[in-house]
């Protein structure tokens, strides 16, 4: 996993290489700049999870009352769909890497293939990444503990079983580890696959709605995240794409307006002065 250190870097040297495109050609550096826009999202998104607002000491109360809300709503245990998972050791270990690798990676190759291909599809999917990735942070300085590290569940911190975790790289305690609320893992599977859906019109586009499954799926075998952190996740990725909508809605009404007498007036005014 690349540190935030790392991206930042990287978004830095992609900015230099973008002002020096503009400057010396005269051109618009498009892949340039949106590469460093999507290295620094990341650098901020590895950065945050360093800070919260509460006590680290009530993560794991407010991890249990997550815990008891899903017994109550009669979600499904992660207990027993880790259990079903566990007896397969190159299955969870595919399932460790999964967590820790994939879902950049992935975003990363949906948003190159939608500038490349779909131009026209871009900017609202990447406006859609930026702002759910926004919101989850506001709202993961709020720590939360992963199931993972709720004592009395029964769940195993599989990652750490076969010595694949990412918090180990660091040494000790890592904030992160309790920035379980929402998951970002699905949200941005989520955002990959309404990209997909809505930007191909080939029939295989409609495999993509399985990623942010497998990806809920892996979350919660690894014990990294509650069922609710998905949802939640998905809420919030819904939400964002509502407001997107209401605001290009509001948009496209204030350009349609018709001239009132003022603003009539206005324009052949600006008319006359520019004819003269």
């Amino acid at each position: 996993m690349l540190s935030w250190q790392d991206a930042i870097i990287v978004a830095c040297c992609l900015a230099v290489v973008a002002a020096v495109i503009r400057y010396r050609w005269s051109r618009w550096p498009g892949v340039v700049t949106e590469a460093g826009l999507l290295f620094g999202l990341y650098g901020l998104w590895q950065f945050a999870g360093s800070f919260t607002v509460m006590s680290q000491a009530g993560a794991v109360s407010r991890g249990r009352w997550l815990w008891r809300a899903e017994r109550i709503l009669h979600l499904p245990s992660e207990t027993s769909v880790q259990r079903l998972f566990l007896p397969h050791q190159v299955l969870i270990q595919a399932f460790n890497l999964y967590y820790d690798t994939l879902h950049f990676a992935v975003l990363g190759a949906c948003l190159v293939w939608l500038y490349v291909r779909h131009r026209d599809a871009y900017p609202a999917i990447r406006n859609t990444v930026a702002l759910f990735t926004g919101a989850s942070l506001l709202i993961q300085l709020v720590p939360v503990a992963p199931p993972r590290l709720l004592p009395g569940t029964g769940l195993v911190d599989t990652a750490v079983r076969y010595g694949q975790s990412v918090y180990s790289w660091h040494g000790g305690f890592n904030a992160d580890e309790f920035s379980a609320m929402p998951s970002v893992h699905v949200g941005w599977a989520l955002i990959v696959a309404i990209g997909v859906i809505t930007a191909s019109r080939r029939r295989w586009r409609w495999l993509a709605a399985g990623y942010p499954v497998l990806t809920t799926l892996v979350v919660v075998v690894t014990a990294n995240h509650f069922w609710l952190d998905g949802i939640v996740s998905a809420l919030l990725v819904v939400l964002v794409l509502v407001v997107q909508r209401l605001v290009r809605t509001a948009r496209r009404r204030g350009a349609d307006r018709p001239l009132g007498a003022g603003d009539l007036s206005d324009h052949v005014r600006g008319q006359i002065s520019v004819r003269s």
